[in-house]
């Protein structure tokens, strides 16, 4: 068992390499799309349709990545990403011509595959089994400022030296920061003894003694997929969508500013109130706020906002460390990279399709359409619901 201050370090570490990871990869688009697009004379949704290939591929991979974690540890995985996202950023700061700009991005997304949360997930499973739990909360509250971090950085130096200049900017941190982190902080610990298989109908042994319950994973597949369709209709269209309830411009993207700090404090709740409950009740309660908040939203339109946003924002937060958490809580650590990147497969197809659908939603049906994102979040409950049979089985011996 690792030592507590070791493993505080660890954390430490890998939240802050996590942090630089998704400032400069997924938080990209939001500030560079718009002079990308103006220099390249292409429209703004041809960057977002390169960043969402760009995810398309990070899924493709994610299976494989996950399985070299399980054999050897992350940290030589995450190291390798790093060098993948500063390609990817050098290729892109140096485009000639629009088909090289994609490719960094395509580049971009092999990074994302090995070097984001479902990887580090499975590197501190390899390090600490069924003890990962806080670990992996620990790395989400750093890396939950990673926009708040991300998005000022990248707009200073797109205005200082232009969009090249933010992704050379970002590629050196890759290079002369997160590498360094990953390759030196993290510790390297003997392979586990055994992994167990993975099938289909999912009822390997559990750590816990128990039996996985029945078709778990595909429920699982099922729930993140519908989870991370709303998260990526809501991070690509919130303003938009409370501007069609009726909030002014302004007043939208106040509220739309809050859900990282929503998301930070109820991963901060979750670690303080439910870290010795089986993660299955977290996912539950998740799942749940995105529509209590529809509710009110298409209830008493603008004015509840605010409350929407909140909701949102605390099951958006809760729902990244249950993603890692609640695997490991049924399954055991056994093959935990590998299940991760099946798992995020679906999931990550999904969320590049989110923006371009929902989208279509919010011009045909304006703010009703959040309808469709709360039956999302319904399905995904009733789902968890199936799960059942797994509460008493795991959380009788997780670790407290």
């Amino acid at each position: 068992m690792a030592e507590p201050h070791r493993r505080t370090s660890v954390v430490i570490a890998l939240g802050t390499a996590q942090t630089l990871a998704w400032g400069s990869t997924y938080y990209l688009p939001a500030v560079l799309a718009q002079p990308m697009a103006r220099e390249f004379g292409v429209s703004p949704s041809w960057i977002f349709g390169a960043f969402s290939a760009a995810l398309i591929v990070s899924a493709l991979f994610g299976p494989a990545a996950g399985r070299a974690i399980d054999a050897r540890g992350g940290r030589g995985v995450l190291a390798i990403s790093n060098l993948v996202f500063a390609a990817g950023l050098l290729l892109m700061a140096t485009a000639s011509q629009v088909w090289m700009l994609a490719a960094g991005w395509l580049v971009l997304g092999i990074g994302m595959s090995m070097g984001l949360y479902d990887a580090a997930f499975a590197a501190l499973a390899y390090l600490y089994g069924r003890e990962a739990r806080g670990p992996i909360t620990g790395i989400t509250l750093i890396a939950g400022f990673a926009s708040t971090v991300g998005w000022p950085l990248s707009a200073l130096f797109e205005a200082e030296f232009g969009w090249r200049g933010a992704c050379l900017f970002w590629a050196a941190v890759q290079l002369c920061v997160a590498l360094p982190i990953n390759r030196f902080l993290l510790p390297a610990t003997p392979a586990p003894a055994s992994a167990s298989p993975i099938t289909n109908t999912t009822a390997e042994a559990t750590a816990s003694g128990g039996t996985a319950p029945r078709h778990a994973m595909m429920l699982l597949a099922f729930v993140f997929s519908a989870a991370w369709f709303v998260t990526g209709a809501m991070a690509a269209h919130l303003p938009h969508l409370l501007e069609a309830s009726g909030a002014t411009p302004a007043a939208a993207i106040a509220a739309a500013a809050l859900v990282g700090p929503a998301q930070v404090v109820a991963r901060v709740a979750e670690f303080g109130f439910l870290r010795k409950a089986h993660p299955l009740i977290s996912a539950r309660l998740a799942c749940i706020a995105h529509p209590i908040g529809a509710a009110a939203l298409f209830l008493f339109g603008a004015p509840a906002a605010v409350a929407f946003v909140l909701l949102h924002g605390a099951g958006n937060g809760v729902l990244t460390i249950v993603k890692g958490t609640l695997p490991l809580a049924i399954f055991g650590p056994d093959g935990y990279g590998l299940r991760q990147g099946l798992l995020g497969a679906p999931s990550r197809f999904v969320q590049a399709c989110a923006p371009l659908l929902f989208g279509l939603l919010i011009d045909v049906y304006g703010a009703a359409s959040v309808a469709i994102s709360a039956a999302c979040c319904l399905l995904a409950f009733g789902a968890l619901m199936a799960l059942r049979p797994a509460l008493s089985v795991a959380s009788a011996r997780l670790p407290t």
